[in-house]
């Protein structure tokens, strides 16, 4: 009896409609569309491939699902390029360390080698309006001037980070950092029993750091950019293990993330709103 070959065993039969999507993608590519642009139309797309009207609208709507493309109905509807949101990928990073076992400590590591060289590299290429912005973000995350609770704090510390990684023309690098602020920022929980005191601590070296950095980076120093960096970062680790901090369960789900924002969103306009009543 003959066997089967085993490299025929080995291949998976795409469906019709996951090859359209992969051709709609290289089509974006030799058009050189950019997110924002218009998609062609359903009829144009079934004519070029020459699939049915329900291969397409598979095809498109695994795109929208992948982040690439929004769809919207209507006379006037059809798809539009759209620029995968962080938030998005993070989604699919977290489904891909679903069974790995990922520490906060993993994290850090691949931080302290990583956020050092981002810095010093965003050097040269900071303005005055990015001087600004993290004077501000300083000010924002300061336990001794900012409003907001500690834990909110540490989650917007990361927003210093996210300006310099904007800065950095090295958009690998930029990206995987911006990944990993995200993590940390969305999954990061600290144990309910952590003093007041410590979690100030932690705050006011993290601002004095943040501080230090940026007048290096001011002075265009990117070596001693890259040096106060690495001592924030080995610092910032070892203060997040005092604080038990741990990353929160293997996924969080879409609606559990959106639910969070909504309530963090609303608590600050609650706050915003009584402050501005107590001045009147």
């Amino acid at each position: 009896m003959a066997s089967r070959q085993p490299s025929t065993l080995a291949i998976k039969q795409l469906k019709r409609s996951d090859l359209v999507a992969e051709e709609i993608k290289r089509l974006i590519t030799d058009r050189n569309l950019k997110p924002g642009d218009r998609m062609p139309r359903e009829s144009e797309l079934q004519v070029q491939f020459e699939v049915s009207k329900g291969t397409i609208r598979e095809a498109l709507k695994s795109l929208e699902v992948q982040g690439l493309i929004t769809i919207s109905t209507g006379p006037s509807g059809g798809g539009t390029i759209a620029e995968v949101p962080l938030t998005r990928t993070l989604q699919f990073m977290q489904n891909y360390l679903f069974f790995k076992e990922v520490s906060i400590d993993d994290i850090y590591k691949v931080r302290m080698a990583l956020e050092p060289e981002l810095a010093a590299g965003a050097v040269p290429h900071l303005t005055e309006a990015d001087f600004d912005a993290l004077e501000h973000s300083i000010a924002c995350c300061d336990p001794n001037q900012g409003h907001e609770d500690l834990v909110s704090q540490r989650r917007d510390d990361m927003n210093f980070h996210d300006l310099l990684a904007a800065a950095n023309p090295n958009p690998f690098l930029r990206f995987t950092c911006e990944l990993i602020n995200e993590m940390l920022r969305e999954l990061t929980v600290f144990g309910n029993r952590t003093p007041q005191a410590e979690s100030r601590r932690f705050g006011e070296r993290n601002t004095a750091f943040h501080r230090e950095i940026l007048h290096a980076a001011r002075a265009r120093d990117a070596d001693r950019v890259r040096q106060r960096m690495v001592e924030h970062m080995q610092d910032a680790a070892s203060s997040v293990k005092r604080l038990k901090g741990r990353l929160q369960g293997r996924l969080i789900l879409d609606t559990e993330t959106t639910r969070r924002r909504a309530m963090v969103t609303a608590a600050r306009s609650t706050k915003a709103a009584t402050e501005r009543s107590s001045t009147k």
